[in-house]
């Protein structure tokens, strides 16, 4: 066969490019999820490299054009190449992570050259059909091939691959495919070439390495985590949402959220019973509770401690979360059963959406959201959210909200309660110390409503007493209120305050 394939091979071609696309597309998705499960800030980590992939690929288009000779040639060793560096891309840089000086070099080597080598596959697709297609033909069936299979990568990365397969089985099978679509077309298009078999042993070679990684994708995970953490992993499992962590020692439990540690069993009811404690205390009469975020149980577990709470609803966003804390017997004992109760309500949905949509009207909303380290959660921190849990809450309800360090995130946590008060609250702000977090902060926000501090407190608390809370009212001068924006949703200054906040911290 020649350099340009006769009118009955287009259309297996054109086939090609809507593979192609959607392994294209994988790989940047993966990525930019590594990015911001390893990194954090979700938003910068997937501009970045959204535009650093994008960038690759108009040079690897531009470099196409000094390509010549043997079209299809050039194009299955693209297309091998692809699938070993965008198919390994995910177990190498797991691995990396824990080993590598500037891991963010790293990872913008492996976005670029991937980038670079996609650029170059659909350029040389167009040559390669030139002959058999009008001009405005080639460049429609292409682009509908293209944006098709990127239309299906974008739905089925969220939806099916990573709760399914995780991010290393992902990339792998994608490079897989990759190393197929070369495998196939040296089948179809190239049986008489010269070169045929040191490429067919090319793509043997290729795949056994792929489908190796694919095979023991679990055991390289497990392998990356066990020297990300220093205690033993017991449980990991990637969902829609997040990267889920249990690791245990002999004296505690640590659960981890991409890779940031969520609590330590050693003193988390230090930090539950001061988010729960203080306003249900002075509540004798609430009834009817939301619990936004906490899909541990370990805040409904505070709640459940008083009698006369009738019912609990819960939203979490990610059911991995909470059906983990239900089923786990270890957390079913830390949680002490709290998610099995008949009083408590799960739904798994977007808190934000959920309070936008609910008509109940709660005594009390406990949020206990992840810090704002991107804009995502950021928006579960404005005017606008705030708003809507005033309206939720009864006349005289209370919330509280954690609120970060206000010791290391100062500017963090004095702009949350800047903000409760922009949406209508009175607020009461206060800390507590968690030595696996050191000093924690927290905001009461009162509608309409009076506060005290000396309300009856259920027997066998651990921290809180009426002492206790008298003494997370103070602020020390370092700690003490300095002026702030306000965070709003079209400007999100809080995620902006978190990171500088936190910056000197974590680098």
């Amino acid at each position: 066969m020649s350099d340009r394939p006769n009118r009955h091979h287009h259309l297996l071609l054109l086939l090609s490019v809507f593979v192609i696309a959607t392994c294209g597309l994988i790989y940047e998705l993966v990525a930019g999820t590594l990015a911001s499960y390893l990194l954090g800030d979700s938003v910068t980590q997937f501009s970045t490299i959204i535009g650093v992939y994008l960038f690759s690929m108009g040079i690897g288009s531009w470099l196409s054009k000094y390509l010549d000779g043997d079209l299809l040639r050039w194009f299955i060793r693209i297309e091998i190449l692809v699938g070993m560096v965008g198919g390994a891309s995910a177990p190498v840089l797991f691995v990396l992570f824990e080993y590598a000086a500037s891991f963010r070099l790293m990872l913008y080597t492996f976005v670029s050259l991937t980038g670079l080598l996609v650029g170059l596959e659909i350029p040389l697709l167009m040559r390669i059909l030139e002959n058999q297609l009008s001009f405005k033909d080639l460049v429609s069936r292409v682009f509908t091939f293209d944006y098709i299979g990127a239309l299906l990568a974008s739905l089925i990365f969220p939806l099916v691959l990573v709760p399914y397969l995780g991010l290393i089985r992902t990339s792998l099978f994608f490079g897989l495919l990759n190393t197929g679509v070369a495998g196939f077309l040296l089948h179809q298009f190239a049986e008489t070439r010269p070169y045929r078999r040191s490429l067919l042993t090319a793509i043997l070679l290729s795949s056994l390495l792929l489908l190796g990684g694919f095979v023991y994708a679990e055991q390289i995970m497990s392998y990356t985590e066990n020297l990300a953490f220093q205690d033993k992993v017991i449980y990991s499992k990637s969902t829609a949402y997040q990267r889920i962590v249990l690791t245990a020692n002999n004296r505690e439990l640590r659960l981890y959220l991409n890779g940031n540690l969520q609590f330590s069993s050693a003193d988390e009811y230090r930090y539950h019973e001061a988010l729960v404690h203080p306003a249900l205390q002075a509540l004798p009469r609430a009834y009817r509770v939301l619990v936004l975020g906490g899909g541990d149980g370990m805040a409904v577990r505070e709640i459940l401690k008083y009698p006369q709470i009738q019912t609990i609803t819960l939203v979490d966003l990610d059911p991995g979360m909470t059906d983990l804390f239900r089923q786990d017997e270890r957390l079913i004992t830390l949680n002490d059963r709290a998610l099995l109760s008949p009083k408590v309500r799960i739904i798994n949905t977007d808190a934000y959406q959920f309070v936008r949509q609910d008509t109940t009207r709660y005594d009390l909303v406990v949020v206990d959201f992840p810090d704002p380290s991107n804009y995502s959660i950021g928006k579960l921190y404005s005017t606008a959210f705030y708003q809507q849990l005033h309206h939720l809450l009864q006349p005289g309800g209370m919330a509280v909200i954690q609120s970060t360090s206000p010791y290391i995130a100062r500017q963090s946590f004095w702009c949350v309660r800047h903000t409760l008060q922009a949406s209508g609250f009175q607020t009461i702000p206060y800390h507590a110390y968690v030595p696996s977090f050191g000093e924690w902060g927290f905001v009461l926000a009162l509608k309409n409503s009076h506060w005290r501090g000396d309300g009856a407190l259920p027997a066998g608390l651990r921290f809180t007493s009426a002492r206790t809370i008298r003494d997370m009212l103070h602020f020390p001068p370092d700690m003490a209120e300095v002026p702030t924006g306000i965070n709003k949703l079209n400007n999100q200054v809080l995620v902006q305050y978190f990171e500088d906040d936190w910056t000197p911290y974590t680098h």
